[in-house]
């Protein structure tokens, strides 16, 4: 196998080659090249050459050893030393290229089949790429290449070596080889045949029926649910196929698959999850909402909303992830600007009103509200929600969840909660008239009603209000302000680079606020922080809408969505595309992202 050529003979320079043991990466090898290359003084490399010669016994890879000193490059510096560009420079003296490990854009299931576990582990290389005519490899150790031709005779396949992190194949080594492991056992404990869709009344005995109990099962469940924490998951999708089970996790907004696993492993995942979150097992027929809680590693407690829909091919499940830690996340954080987070503290500041925060689906609604009732529930004040489903447990507040099969709807919680003295109340989403007129009645009785609406924009909120039934005068009285909102992905900190949006689309955007937005601007370059996406989590988009006297009297007067959305252009109000094009000249985010999530003018 052909490698690139480099000036330097590195074999020779880091090893006296005389044995397999020789031919490993040594501390004082690796030194003395970047001295040679110019990268460490020689000064420095003597000082860090002493100490190591008797702290370590090749239990830490030289690699790891040097770049836990974050030098800088005496050559170039602002190049740091990280294990990513020792990576790439060792790499180059050794004619491969590195590669950094992203677990999500590996087929696990199929590279775990390339090697057995224990040839794996003996010569520390990882599989991480296959198809139809080679076979790649990551190693930390360049120079040990004696598997590397009976890899080729045994595969009949060609075999690409690539440099990676040596943590990164001490931890993903066995976990890519358990996990393939527990589906394979899991599958051959596979019992009896039994009908799991509705393609298999006429296909019987295509799967197995699999113990939900099985250790195996709930092992890999635990892999799942700490996977998805790790990567950063916000949601967990376990969707159901005619052969295989897709498992996704949505991450900044973006769904990536993970990994797939026989129907039958699907089917006994789910019922596993099922299980924890006390839902009916049995019942398969109908949709289901749960919840569980569960602990990360550190300690940290995450609550999971479970959902399941009967699918043609078995049920699917959805599990939403929620960190308590987002309530104590404060409003910057949030995405909210000085201008914006004082008008919010306004709306929410009224001992009486209503205010409302609208948006689709994932748009953050209601991270907003439970990050504002935090800070609104003092000992002073009495904060009561009707929820549904409930998504965080908050001790300070008093959560009461929709129970439809008891007749407890949005509307009687509502009711209810007006006989137990509350100051501010949240309800989780105004459907329907009824609910609207006991949200408008709690404003009017003295109480701070906080809600959430599914449209557009702020504006439409009103006509929304206005279609339900609730009459204009009642609306002008009690509504003190409207909040819309989206999420963007926000661009990598660490590799974003600077670039300029497409000058029409840009114009089109901010128009008419060209003049006070000037295009500065990023763009994403991708790294190993953010796995080469160049983003790295999400930030809001805000649009508020003060109801103020001049408001009311449209409102009272019936005046359509037009007229109320001009008045409040007028008056100051910035649409989200404003909001958006603010972080795009801020180097927060990217036009594209904004033009993803931003309603039309007229929408």
């Amino acid at each position: 196998m052909s490698h690139r050529s480099h000036p330097h003979s590195p074999i020779k320079k880091f090893f006296p080659v005389r044995s397999h043991s020789d031919l490993r990466l040594s501390v004082k090898g690796v030194i003395d090249a970047l001295v040679e290359d110019g990268h460490i003084s020689p000064k420095a490399a003597e000082e860090f050459l002493i100490p190591a010669r008797t702290s370590v016994n090749g239990a830490v890879h030289p690699l790891t050893m040097i770049a836990s000193q974050c030098w800088r490059s005496e050559s170039a510096p602002h190049d740091v030393l990280d294990i990513g560009w020792l990576g790439k420079w060792l790499g180059g003296r050794c004619g491969l290229d590195y590669m950094h490990i992203d677990p999500l854009k590996i087929d696990v299931a199929a590279v775990s089949g390339v090697v057995s576990h224990g040839y794996a582990t003996r010569y520390k290389i990882l599989p991480v790429g296959i198809d139809n005519a080679s076979v790649t490899l990551a190693t930390a150790e360049p120079f040990i290449r004696e598997w590397e031709s009976e890899l080729e005779k045994v595969l009949r396949r060609e075999v690409r070596r690539v440099l990676a992190d040596p943590k990164d194949i001490a931890r993903y080594l066995p976990e890519f080889y358990n996990l393939s492991r527990f589906v394979k056992q899991a599958v051959a404990q596979s019992g009896a045949s039994t009908i799991a869709n509705f393609e298999q009344l006429v296909q019987l005995g295509r799967t197995g029926n699999v113990d939900a109990n099985d250790h195996h099962i709930v092992a890999l469940v635990d892999w799942l649910f700490q996977y998805a924490f790790e990567q950063r998951a916000s949601d967990i999708h376990l969707e159901p196929r005619r052969e295989v089970g897709n498992v996704r996790f949505r991450i900044d907004g973006v769904l990536n698959t993970v990994y797939q696993v026989p129907a039958s492993v699907m089917a006994a995942i789910v019922s596993r999850i099922k299980a924890l979150g006390r839902m009916d097992l049995v019942e398969k027929r109908r949709p289901q909402d749960g919840r569980l809680k569960t602990k990360m590693p550190d300690a940290r407690e995450i609550e999971l909303r479970l959902s399941t829909l009967p699918t043609a091919f078995g049920e699917k499940l959805v599990m939403r992830i929620f960190d308590p830690a987002i309530l104590i996340r404060n409003f910057a954080e949030l995405g909210f600007n000085p201008e914006d987070h004082q008008r919010w503290n306004g709306f929410v500041s009224h001992p009486h009103g209503i205010v409302l925060v609208t948006g689709p689906t994932g748009s953050g609604k209601t991270t907003t509200l439970y990050t504002t009732l935090k800070q609104l529930a003092t000992e002073e004040v009495n904060v009561c929600t009707v929820e549904d489903p409930i998504e965080m447990i908050e001790p300070s507040f008093n959560q009461m969840q929709v129970q439809a099969n008891i007749d407890l709807d949005f509307a009687n919680g509502v009711r209810t909660m007006l006989r137990q003295d509350p100051d501010i109340i949240m309800i989780g989403e105004i459907r329907d008239r009824e609910t609207a007129e006991m949200a408008v009645q709690a404003a009017l009785t003295g109480h701070l009603v906080l809600s959430t609406l599914h449209t557009n924009d702020a504006p439409s909120s009103i006509v929304r209000l206005l279609d339900l039934g609730v009459p204009p005068y009642l609306i002008s009285s009690t509504l003190v302000g409207v909040m819309a909102q989206r999420l963007v992905r926000t661009l990598c900190p660490h590799c974003k680079a600077p670039g300029s949006p497409d000058e029409a689309v840009w114009n089109e955007l901010v128009r008419p606020w060209k003049a006070q937005l000037p295009p500065g601007a990023y763009q994403p370059r991708g790294c190993l922080e953010c796995r080469m996406t160049g983003y790295l989590g999400r930030v809001g988009l805000y649009e508020m809408l003060p109801v103020n006297g001049d408001l009311r009297r449209l409102i009272s007067q019936n005046a359509g969505l037009s007229a109320i959305r001009d008045h409040a252009m007028r008056e100051g109000m910035k649409p989200l595309k404003i909001s958006g094009a603010m972080k795009v000249a801020a180097g927060i985010t990217t036009l594209e992202e904004v033009i993803k999530v931003v309603p039309n003018d007229r929408d």
